[in-house]
């Protein structure tokens, strides 16, 4: 091999003479490669030819510099792809084996490996005495794969992994690990074997490794150009080694800096120590390596393109702006020439969404001058779509090359929320966000199907009924269990599928599946998405019996939500604008615009976080030679340095992220600090981007006040809603005059108001079945307790609680009984008519007293009203049920009112349960006098009715708000906008 390979490309001497060319960051690289082919080659031999590429997204890239180039016909030549380990690309069909080679064997179905390694690390680390769910073992078998290929890609021997002798020097984590690590790999070679397959990795090594062979002995007979190619396996080395040598051969490389001075040249990859990895230059200098050849051997490519390009100095500033940590002390000493950036402007903006709207604006301008292009460049999918999204107001198609995952695409929401509602048992926010899903009964039938969803939404309202899809249908009455026995059926047989336990990932699927067409049908499959979730599902089922034996079902949500998230779904060409684009960082290589946004500059974003490797330490990768965590941070800076090749450039961050202050990108930093006061911001932009959305003036709304005619005044009202109306007459006009009433939430807590009514329940019950029987009391509470309706934590919290408190009221009326009192009735109701409106009242109980008046008794679970609030004028609801007593409003209760009690299950010192009066017989602590306080409480409702219900007053929000908590209509009232500024 060693000679065929000298006859290669031979000069003097008959040693080969790479044909290694660069095109500088500063140069658009699709453009200047197309026309320096062009120049060079007449179209019969461009016809001939093939040009080798990274990936797909390259292959359309140099297509469409041709397109550009060309002004009319021209047959190209074969564009073939390498495949990108990182995209799940295989080599391009071009590298085939020919009719004389045997093919190596075919690769493994990626979710078959998927299952297999989820099973083999499940009986690993149960073996070990560390089991994991089904679903951990499904991410953490992702986690393994991705290092496996790492090894494969760097042609690492897996049994290097049993020469290690490193266990004494880890942690506990990290030998696990690296144990489980090692079985799994001794036993990946047996199921491989048994199906026949080998790993997508090794298989494209192997076609490289065939192909490299192949042409060292029968060149083809056209030239072949390698182009913008970064990856610096070995395979891929060998491959670029062989073509750079060919007679007609020849390796482009993007963006090496053939300038940059020779002491950061070598500190990159230094004979003794660490290398920087995390330098834009390290995988090209790696590669380099690799080839055997030497960067004094590399040339620039001479070519233009079409006037796309930064001129030179852009260049120079970008390299001395990434250059090593070690040597940045250079940059106080750069000459003005060596740090210009003209035509980089920065954008810093507030928020990401302020971000998004400066980058939108951009691209829109950018559109005003024709044909001139633009392109988002940013690995903040979030970012992007919002972007897109402000596009749209402009009537603006653009489109996310790079795609987003399926769990965000209306086909996999679907099915996770399908499967969540399972999980869940079918609790109600869960089953109701499934059913308001837009895929669910499509077409005619969707304003019929949503309409009872609303029943439904409707009738789940307040605390959880009991588990499943009969505890729904317990809880309906009407109209919305009428809708349920519709929706029931399609969703009963995976509900009895998820009720089962722990089973076979495979019929759970299966059951997804069915349900899922049964409620949306085929439409569920089509487009972009649901072709990709149709090939998810049918691939996942068909390879789930080859995964972990059993899985529980509450996993699944989980288990999907991973795999999900690794599924891109990429748009349709042709569907976005022509001249307008977002890209990713992989999707941008190769491509050039007249205006390149560099979006999402904060660390952690733009460059990402190193990814965690759960199974090898730093140690080990590093003893083994693979590569290390922070790799990828080099070749994001590189990317970074690529996309500043642009004529125009704006680089945008943001202050702050989602929840906190976000920290400047090392990237960004480099910038500022290398170009100092030649950093120049972009204010105009970041001006507009503020102001495109804010109001000419702040007009705060006015204090709401309305004054409906006599005619619309409510002349009725009960005793708890007089303080309603006195402090907050809006919200008692919202509630009786619009009557609007405040729904309570889905699937609520069990709210004070909802065990203050299971305590009157109790308690009246109590009264009606028992005869307040001192010893029927607590028995009749714990039954309510329970019931399926409580929740365990509730049962739990409250119970002792609750058990203390109905106790003390059983020995209370015990003991009052004793002395002459006796309880005389328990939730009754009666009205009156006063001051021209009708006053209704339900009473919780009322006593006989042992001289004959009336004990007026009201429950509370919390706090009772202070004396302060009464003699305020609020607070008086005991004092209307006494005058509502004194004038017969009670059917068969008649009387005087001698005693007004507040009966608070609460804790007081150390027990719970205690009586509060806000009356005295003397007045005594500044209370009301008792005899005085129906008659207080006649002239205060007399006086409230008479300026709101008969009267004219207007309905003022607000009005006394130390006595207003509630803040239901608040919204509705606008609250915040007026309140404080009037005052």
């Amino acid at each position: 091999m060693a000679d065929a390979r000298a006859g290669i490309g031979a000069g003097a001497g008959g040693v080969a003479r790479p044909r290694l060319y660069t095109i500088p960051a500063h140069r658009a690289f699709a453009d200047a490669l197309v026309a320096g082919l062009m120049r060079a080659r007449d179209t019969h031999e461009l016809a001939r030819g093939m040009v080798l590429l990274p990936n797909n997204r390259a292959v359309r890239a140099i297509t469409d510099a041709f397109v550009r180039a060309s002004g009319g016909g021209l047959i190209l030549p074969r564009l073939v792809p390498l495949g990108d380990p990182d995209l799940g690309e295989a080599v391009g069909a071009s590298l085939d084996p020919v009719d004389d080679e045997a093919p190596p064997p075919p690769a493994v179905a990626p979710y078959a490996r998927r299952m297999i390694l989820a099973r083999l690390v499940g009986e690993e680390r149960a073996r070990a005495g560390h089991p994991v769910s089904g679903a951990e073992a499904v991410r953490l078998s992702g986690d393994l794969a991705r290092t496996l290929d790492q090894l494969l890609v760097e042609e690492v021997p897996p049994a290097r992994l049993g020469e290690l002798d490193l266990a004494p020097e880890l942690t506990e984590h990290w030998r696990r690990a690296l144990a489980t690590f090692s079985v799994v790999l001794d036993r990946w070679p047996a199921e491989l074997a048994r199906l026949g397959v080998i790993d997508a990795a090794e298989r494209r090594a192997r076609l490289l490794g065939q192909l490299e062979q192949r042409w060292v002995r029968t060149p083809p007979a056209g030239f072949v150009c390698a182009a913008g190619i970064t990856d610096a396996a070995p395979a891929v080395a060998r491959l670029l080694r062989c073509v750079s040598g060919m007679a007609h051969g020849q390796v482009v490389f993007a963006g090496l800096d053939l300038d940059m001075p020779d002491a950061e040249w070598d500190a990159l990859m230094p004979a003794e120590g660490r290398a920087i990895e995390t330098h834009p230059q390290f995988h090209l200098r790696q590669l380099l390596h690799r080839m055997g050849v030497g960067r004094g051997e590399v040339s620039r490519w001479r070519g233009g393109g079409d006037g796309a390009d930064a001129d030179a100095a852009r260049g120079r500033a970008i390299a001395n702006a990434l250059a090593p940590a070690d040597f940045t002390g250079k940059w106080t000493n750069l000459a003005a020439a060596d740090r210009r950036l003209t035509g980089v402007t920065a954008a810093e903006l507030a928020t990401p969404a302020d971000e998004a709207q400066a980058i939108a604006l951009a691209l829109r301008e950018a559109l005003e001058e024709p044909e001139r292009t633009a392109a988002l460049v940013t690995p903040d999918r979030a970012l992007a779509r919002r972007v897109a999204v402000h596009c749209s107001r402009w009537g603006i198609e653009i489109d996310d090359s790079a795609g987003r995952p399926l769990s965000l695409a209306a086909p996999g929401t679907l099915l996770l929320a399908l499967a969540e509602a399972a999980a869940q048992r079918f609790a109600p926010l869960a089953l109701l966000a499934l059913l308001k899903h837009p895929l669910v009964r499509g077409g005619e039938a969707r304003l019929p199907w949503l309409d009872g969803v609303r029943l439904l939404d409707r009738a789940l309202r307040g605390p959880r009924p009991p588990a499943g899809l009969d505890g729904i249908g317990g809880a309906l009455k009407g109209r919305a269990a009428a809708f349920w026995a519709e929706a029931c059926p399609a969703l009963e047989p995976v509900g009895r599928t998820f009720a089962a336990g722990p089973q076979p990932l495979g019929g759970l699927i299966a059951c997804l599946r069915e349900a899922a067409v049964a409620l949306c049908g085929d439409p569920l499959w089509s487009g972009p998405a649901g072709r990709a979730a149709a090939e998810f599902i049918a691939d996942l089922e068909a390879e789930a019996p080859a995964g972990p034996a059993t899985v529980d079902p509450v996993e699944v949500p989980q288990l999907l939500r991973t795999l999900l998230d690794e599924v891109a779904v990429r748009p349709a060409q042709g569907r976005g604008h022509p001249r307008l684009a977002i890209y990713g960082l992989i999707e941008a290589r190769l491509q050039t615009a007249d205006l390149m946004i560099l979006g999402g500059l904060n660390e952690g974003v733009w460059p990402g976080r190193p990814a965690p490797d759960p199974w090898l330490a730093p140690r080990i990768r590093a003893t083994l030679g693979v590569m290390g965590l922070e790799r990828r941070i080099g070749t994001a800076a590189h990317d970074f340095a690529q996309g500043l090749g642009a004529p125009r450039v704006i680089v945008t961050r943001s202050r702050r992220d989602g929840s906190s202050p976000a920290l400047a990108s090392r990237l960004w930093l480099r910038l500022r600090a290398m170009a100092g006061d030649r950093f120049e911001r972009d204010h105009a932009l970041e001006e507009r981007a503020r102001l495109i959305d804010a109001a000419a003036a702040h007009e705060p709304a006015a204090r709401p006040a309305p004054s409906p005619p006599a005619q619309r005044r409510p002349r009725a009202i009960s005793v708890t809603e007089v303080d309603r109306l006195k402090a907050d007459p809006y919200a008692f006009y919202a509630r009786r005059v619009l009557r609007l009433s405040p729904l309570d939430p889905v699937d609520a807590d069990p709210t004070a108001a909802w065990r203050g009514n299971a305590v009157h329940d109790i308690l009246e019950q109590w009264w009606r079945q028992d005869a307040c029987a001192p010893d029927a009391l607590r028995p009749r509470a714990m039954r309510m307790l329970e019931t399926a309706e409580v929740h365990p934590l509730l049962r739990a919290l409250w119970q002792p609680r609750l058990r203390e408190a109905i106790d003390w009221i059983a020995d209370q009326v015990t003991a009052f009984a004793a002395e002459g009192r006796h309880v005389l009735a328990a939730e009754g109701k009666g009205t009156i008519e006063i001051a021209g409106v009708t006053l209704s009242g339900r009473y919780d109980r009322l006593d006989r007293l042992a001289d004959g008046r009336i004990g007026v008794i009201d429950y509370k679970t919390g706090k009772p009203p202070s004396a302060a609030a009464v003699r305020e004028g609020f607070s008086l609801q005991l004092g209307l049920l006494g005058l509502i007593a004194e004038r017969d409003g009670f059917e068969d209760v008649r009387g005087v009112a001698g005693a007004f009690e507040y009966w608070s299950l609460a804790k007081r010192r150390d027990a719970f349960g205690y009586i509060e009066s806000p009356v005295d017989p003397e007045g005594k602590r500044d209370r009301i006098v008792t005899g005085d306080f129906t008659t207080l409480a006649a002239a205060n409702f007399t006086d409230v009715v008479g300026k709101w219900l008969t009267g004219t007053e207007p309905f003022t929000a607000k009005l006394v708000p130390d006595y207003a908590p509630y803040a239901e209509y608040d919204q509705l009232m606008r609250r915040d906008e007026w309140y404080g500024r009037d005052r």
